[in-house]
This record gives C-alpha cells, structure tokens and sequence, in this order.
C-alpha cells in the first residue's frame, strides 16, 4: 500500500496495483545477467536435462536463450508457467524443509518480463511456442517443431525498467563475467549434464565461453572448464575428525560432535608455491550440490592455505552434504545464502582435514642450507637506530622554535639536524630495496655516506660515525649530490677501541663550523613586545570568529595510521592544489617543506619523484617482444581465451603476441609467439593469466602484470632524485608541480609515502 495522487484526500492509502507489484517483486528476484541465467539453468536441471546450451548475443544485452532436452511443459501448465507464486516444486511450506532442486521459486520465470518459451513435452509429438506478456499472461501458442525440451529466450533484458537497464548496458562486460563465474559452478557440481555456453558479437561469429562434456565426475568438469593445468595443482580433499584442540579451539562439547553429520568431497589447490592463484577467481562452495556462498567457510580455507603458501590462493570446489532438513536455502532471493545448523563442527572437520592434507609431506621441499664460516671474520658490531620517520623530523622541527621563514635562503634551502638519512628512510610500509637483477639495485635505502650493505651482515665501524663530518660549504653546493668517503682499514684492536669510546661520549653528526658573527645592539621592551602580542591575538580571535577553524587532518605520522592519514589527504587535498603550494625549504637533504594556507606540509623528495617516474613508465612504455622459434599451445579456459581475444591490444602494449585462430577448438585457439623481455626480466604464461584476471574485472582498461610493475618501479627508483641531493628552489618547485599531474600521488610503487601533514598554523597560534 501507498499514499494515493494529489487529488484524493491527503494521506489517503490505497493498494499497489498487481502490475506494479510484480515488477517490483520481479527486479528483486532477478537482478542481473547471472541471475537470470542462473535461474533458468535451473530449471533446465530440474527438468532432468542432460544436455543444456546457453546462448547470448552481444554479452546479454540483446538475447539470453537456454535450451535443454529435459521433460519439457505439459500443456496443462502453460497457462501458469509464468504466473506469480505457481510451481511445480512445492505444494506448501513444510516441502521448503525438505527441497532438493535448485529452481523452487515459482516466481522465477515470471520475474523475467517479456520472454518467450519453445517447449514439447515428453509425451508430445510437435512442439508449441508461447509468447507472455509483461504481467506473465499467455498472450499467443502455436504449433512449433522441436524435440523434447524446452527453450526459453530473454529479448533486451531490464528494458521495462529503465534506470536498470542503462546501467544493464553499460556494464554489460563485467555482467557478462559474473555470469560466467556463476556458469563455472554449475559446470563443476553438475555431473552428467553437458554444459555449453557461447556468445555472437553483432553479426559476428558465435564463440564458446565455455563447455563441459557431460562426465560423471567433478574433477573432469574442472578439467573441461580450467584445462589439464589446473587438475595437475589439485589435491582430492580427505575428510578426517577434528582432532581435540580444534575441538577446543571451536568450543565444541562432547554432546555437539554428531556421527557422519557432514560429508565432505572435492579438491584444492596443492600448498607449493606458484600453483595458487593472485585472487580467490576460482572458489566454489555447494551445499548438497547446491551453489552457495559460506564466507565463514571460505575465510578458514583461505586462513589454512596461507599458513603454507601465504603469497596466493587455492583453488576450490568442495562439496557439502548433510542431511536437507539441517539446511534453509529460503534465505534470500538468489538462494546463495544458507543457514546451518552444526556450522562450527563443520569448520573443526574442514581446518583438520586441510592441515592434516597439507602437513602429509607431499608439498614440502628438502632445502641443503650449508652454513656460513665466520671463524676467520672480524667481530660484526650493528648500530641498532631508534629514530624513525616522518615523526620524528615532526618532532625536531617543532621541538626547536623552527623558523620556517628562516629556511628559505636563495640557493638551496637545506634544514640541517642530527638525525641521520637512514634513520629517517626507515618509517616506510616496506623497503624500496629490489632483490631482481634487473639493472642494478635499487638504492631508496642507500643514503648519502651510508656504506652499502652486502647480505647477510654489514660492519659499521664507531669510527665511521664518529667522524662523518659534512662541510657547511659543501653540503649547499648544488655541485654536491652525495657525500663520498673512504674508510681507512683498522686493525680490530683499534676498531673495539673507538668503540668503546664513542659508547662513553655522545656522537655528534655535524662538526661545529667556526663562523664570524658581527654584533648588532638591538633595543627592546617587554612592555613593547607585550602590547603587541595582546594585540596579535585579539586580531586572531576576530579572524576565527569569522570562519570555523577545525583540525582537516587528526593521523599521526606514525605507520599503523598509514592509511587515515592517507585517506585524509585524499579528501583535503586536489590535483590543482599542487600548484599552488608554496614552497619553504628542503629538511635534511631528503624532504620538501611545502605551505598550503595554514597547513604546513612534508614531501619526501624521492618518494614523491619515484612515483611521478613510475606513473609515466606505466603510461607510456611499450614493452618489446621476443619471437619464439615455436608457437606455444597456451591451453586457456574459453572464458579467457574470449578475455584475451577481446583485449588484444593491451597485451601488444605488454609485449606479448599470440596467433589467434577462432575457428579451432576451444583452450587451442590461442597460441603466444612472442613474449617482452628486457634486460634479466622474463615473462611467461602465469603473466599472461594475470592479466586476464585484471581485464576480467575492468575490461579495456590499460594494466600491467604485477612483474612488470616491479620492473617499473625497480627502474623508476634509480631514475629518481635521491634522498641526500641538495636541491633548488625549481628543482623542489618541478617535484612538487608533478604530484599534480599523477592519479595516485600518495606513496611510491614500494608503498612509501610521499606526503604527509605537519601542522597547522592556525591551531598553533590558537594554542
């Protein structure tokens, strides 16, 4: 019911009508292509259908067919095929308890809309083709020729609900590949049935997707949909009873723990490492063959496959069957939720079973680690730093009655402390240091004077600390991009002698500079100054009376709030600000210190040039392929074969070349013949299936395998400004301006972050 038209009494309430009503009720049964696919699947295995073919045309946008051999319509229900609550599955609510085929909503076909259905019963000799209407009223039946079965064709799906339908068409790829996934289930758990599904771009040629054929068993299915590749990395699950301190750890009692309450079959993901998958892309869940969607079940079997390869994710398709009335699948309209009863003896049989799997010795590799001699070495001695980051520069900036005016001198701002470059490069999420032999070492840890450091130890003499003294002259000099030194050989004795020197007296970083001063008197009153400060502050209190001040950025520079403070800068903070900002002076050789009104802000130098660099090698390189002398057989899914087929273009951008033949059989259509190389970096088939994945969720959108992004930033790190490099007012000025012009300006491709705020004036003085 709902409040009438304007012409009636006011607030007036009248009943919806019924067509109103269905369509309401019908966008929330059926609310995508998956959907709707799903539910006619459905009954076409309901029907006892053997074979079922799938058809689309333009992703789904203009058609969706499917076609079965099952028992097909009697003519006596044609009339309620499509009515509101009719079915053939259930008589009254009691049957819900114990329902075991998939399609027992009646209101699934109806929620369709306009469709039409082709159908001959097994006891017909000809066929009838029946038209409904948008109420789900049979409007026409004539005679049509067809074998037993039935097919039902969707035209323009969500035409009668405008707002959905735009939104239909214009993610009519990524709808397309949600269905598939769902298609992908019922190809695994339906045993017996043969599963097709293809799709016909325009007037263009028809392609499969996918295709089982019809075998008795699961693990055939995987075969027919994933390739023979993905069945060589599956282990068969064995079921085992949960030994006692998963009993514990579940808080399950004696009285809980059934007899064969729950049987469990099918396959994961072998623990070694490279026979995972990048995403959770291949997870399948089935209660008594029912496709479901169990997060509890599936975060435990994600959390057992990470303690033994914590880099990926398995694949899975496991099957749970209990008995029906232990189960409600009438929870909502998909039918992919479930309640459970017994549910955390079920996650005590599956944690067991997994990491009894996993601990059986079939994936671990024997390593012969020959230790390392270091008899004949001097004693190793670490300094172990305490200062870190961004918060502490915050600390020695503001601990000192800082003068930002006073860092902007003509040349080369530079703001000079004791804290070492080291010490200040070690807030980052993670280390900018790249273990490829790609070209040379990344060097975002290698700091200005600091030794490099050689696996698995490095010496760091007292002495070498001690005596690191940088001229005044010299370190403004823009001349100067790294100070050099050399380190005298000490004999031990000399080496702990030094040491145990500098632990008596503190260490100085900076020498102190002999520098003449001309004295000036100056005048001063307190009285003065007094009167002039009472003034400064009723000018601020009338300032802040007309407009709120308010803290925009409340994130501590500290590494667990990496993330608000980020999130923060986000929001504050635009692209054309950037511009605008003022610059003050460089900290420490390695930071900018930028002002944006009142906000005082801290720029890491090559962080910030690192990511401008990454960005551009992302934008603009075209990587160059290397012909192989034979063509390889890829074996891709159909699925991903389509993917790759539609997204050509990106993979020529990342080197890769393929000989494409459409006319061949599916997982042989696709053949790589060239792939990128460059310098000690190769690429193969696990890139190629990575990127799949990433066009699958975003098709026609420029990415990159994530090795190629490591190559990237590898390179775009010892392209940038490093930290030690005095720099100019312009220099500052360029690094600065770049920030604007990238998408993602807030932490390099190494997860280091390029900006951070400070502090704002405003509250300072207000304080």
């Amino acid at each position: 019911h709902t409040l009438a038209d304007p012409s009636e009494p006011a607030g007036a309430i009248k009943a919806i009508d019924k067509h109103s009503v269905h369509q309401i009720c019908s966008g929330q049964v059926v609310l995508t292509l998956a959907t709707a696919v799903k539910e006619l699947v459905e009954n076409s295995i309901d029907a006892g259908a053997t074979n079922v073919d799938v058809r689309l045309k333009d992703w789904g946008a203009e058609l969706v067919e499917v076609s079965d051999n099952g028992r097909g319509v009697e003519e006596a229900n044609f009339e309620g095929l499509t009515l509101k609550h009719h079915t053939s599955k259930l008589c009254d609510f009691s049957d819900l308890i114990h329902v075991e085929t998939f399609g027992f909503r009646g209101e699934a076909l109806s929620s369709l809309c306009a469709l039409s259905v082709i159908t001959c019963h097994e006891s017909c000799q000809v066929g009838t083709k029946l038209v409904f209407d948008h109420k789900g009223h049979l409007v026409q039946r004539s005679p049509h020729p067809r074998q037993q079965g039935m097919t039902v064709s969707l035209l323009q799906l969500f035409y009668t609900l405008p707002v959905r339908y735009k939104e239909f068409q214009r993610n009519i790829k990524k709808e397309f590949t949600k269905m598939v996934h769902v298609l992908q289930a019922y190809c695994i758990i339906s045993t017996g049935v043969r599963i097709t599904c293809s799709n016909q771009n325009g007037q263009g040629k028809r392609s499969t997707v996918l295709t089982t054929s019809g075998s008795q068993s699961m693990r055939d299915n995987i075969g027919a949909i994933f390739g023979p590749k993905q069945i060589q990395s599956l282990l068969p699950f064995q079921q085992v009873s949960p030994t006692e301190n998963v009993i514990e750890e579940y808080g399950i009692t004696d009285t809980d723990l059934p007899k064969q309450f729950f049987l469990v079959t099918g396959f994961v993901s072998r623990g070694d490492h490279g026979v995972g998958r990048s995403a959770t892309d291949r997870q399948f869940f089935f209660i008594n063959n029912r496709p479901c969607d169990p997060p509890k079940v599936t975060k435990l079997v994600n959390e057992v496959y990470h303690m033994y390869n914590r880099h990926q994710y398995p694949f899975v398709s496991l099957n749970i069957t209990v008995a029906s009335e232990c189960v409600d699948v009438n929870v909502t309209p998909d039918k992919r939720q479930i309640f459970l009863q017994k549910e955390k003896f079920l996650l005590a049989i599956l944690k067991t079973s997994l990491i009894n799997m996993y601990e059986a010795g079939v994936n671990k590799i024997s390593l012969n680690c020959t230790p390392v001699n270091n008899s004949s070495e001097e004693p190793i001695v670490i300094f172990s730093s305490t200062v870190h980051g961004f918060s502490q520069i915050s600390r020695e900036i503001f601990s000192r009655n800082f003068d930002l005016n006073a860092v902007t001198p003509t040349r080369s701002p530079v703001v000079k402390t004791s804290t070492s470059t080291s010490d200040v490069l070690s807030y980052g999420k993670t280390s900018c240091i790249d273990s490829k032999q790609d070209d040379a070492e990344s060097i975002c840890d290698l700091t200005a004077g600091s030794p490099k450091l050689s696996p698995p130890y490095a010496t760091v003499d007292a002495s070498d600390v001690k005596n690191e003294t940088l001229d005044k002259h010299r370190s403004l000099s823009p001349e100067v991009k790294r100070a050099k030194r050399e380190t005298p050989y000490l004999p031990l004795e000399e080496k702990l002698k030094t040491l145990c020197d500098s632990v008596e007296k503190p260490i100085k970083a900076d020498a102190a500079v002999c520098i003449q001063r001309r004295a000036v008197p100056l005048q001063f009153s307190l009285p003065e100054l007094s009167g002039k400060l009472s003034k400064l502050r009723e000018k601020q209190k009338q300032s802040l009376g007309a407009k709120l001040s308010y803290r925009r950025f409340r994130a501590k520079i500290e590494p667990g709030e990496n993330p608000s403070a980020e999130e923060e800068l986000k929001k504050e903070i635009s692209k054309e600000m950037f511009k605008v900002m003022e610059i003050i002076g460089q900290f420490n050789l390695g930071f900018i210190i930028t002002k944006f009104n009142s906000d005082i802000f801290m720029i890491d130098q090559h962080a910030t040039d690192e990511k401008y660099n990454f960005e551009m090698l992302q934008q603009h390189t075209v990587l160059q392929g290397q012909k192989l002398i034979v063509p390889q057989k890829l074996q891709l899914p159909a699925v991903s074969e389509s993917v790759l087929m539609e997204n050509i273009d990106i993979f020529r951008k990342n080197g890769f070349e393929f000989l494409v033949d459409e006319d061949a059989q599916v997982m042989e259509r696709v053949k790589l013949v060239s792939l990128p190389t460059s310098k000690n970096w190769t690429f193969g088939p696990a890139d190629i299936e990575e990127l799949i994945f990433m066009l699958s969720d975003s098709p026609g959108v420029m990415c990159r395998p994530s090795r190629v992004r490591q190559m990237f930033a590898s390179r775009a790190c010892r392209k940038s400004v490093m930290i030690g490099t005095a720099l100019s007012d312009s220099e500052m000025r360029k690094l600065v301006d770049h920030m604007g012009e990238i998408d993602h300006p807030w932490n390099c491709p190494h997860g280091r972050p390029t900006m951070r705020h400070l502090a704002n004036l405003d509250l300072i003085s207000q304080d």
